[in-house]
């Protein structure tokens, strides 16, 4: 999970409360701390992560919007594609929780200080549960308390937010396997401005 850079503007993707579309600001970001985290200015880490064994892609950015303040959410519901998305306050979080969807073969998990707080398994394709409605609905629930205690944005349903992000077709500014795609020109862009 590490970028490094000589200190350039980065593309950041844009979450907002109420929407799926995305916009694209820019920050300088210091990769000699935290691998460029900076929950002060809510720049959370951002990896879509192919998983279908196919190619080994892993696309690598940065997501501001969510709020978090630690931890890490990953999931297998991430539109068209359905490859695993991370974002994450903690490196180590993020590999505890991308871990955790491979293990279960697909879902939703909640990771704070390098523990599982909270799992919705998706065993089939990774899209959906084999649990009854009622369980379905209290792990859900769940995942919605464990991510507030991670201090998201209000209005901010990171993981409904989440698996649009992955989404190149829905502007502006969006992340695939193959890196950041600028959606309006419909190109892949560099991380760095």
């Amino acid at each position: 999970f590490s970028i490094s850079a000589d200190g350039s503007k980065c593309r950041v993707i844009k979450v907002m409360p109420g929407t799926l579309i995305t916009d694209e600001v820019s920050f300088s970001i210091d990769f000699s701390k935290d691998n460029g985290i900076d929950t002060e200015r809510d720049i959370l880490k951002l990896a879509v992560v192919e998983r279908y064994g196919n190619s080994g892609n892993i696309g690598l950015g940065f997501i501001n919007g969510i709020g978090m303040k630690k931890g890490a959410i990953a999931s297998s519901v991430s539109h068209d594609s359905h490859n695993l998305i991370v974002v994450g306050a903690s490196i180590e979080d993020m590999v505890i929780a991308a871990n955790r969807i491979r293990e279960l073969g697909g879902g939703c998990i909640v990771v704070a200080d390098r523990k599982i707080v909270c799992e919705m398994p998706l065993p089939i394709g990774g899209l959906m549960t084999d649990a009854g409605a009622e369980l379905a609905a209290e792990q859900n629930h769940a995942l919605d308390k464990a991510v507030e205690k991670l201090g998201v944005t209000e209005g901010i349903n990171p993981f409904m937010n989440m698996s649009f992000v992955a989404l190149p077709v829905i502007p502006h500014l969006k992340m695939t396997t193959f890196g950041l795609v600028d959606v309006d020109n419909q190109q892949i862009v560099g991380l760095f401005k």
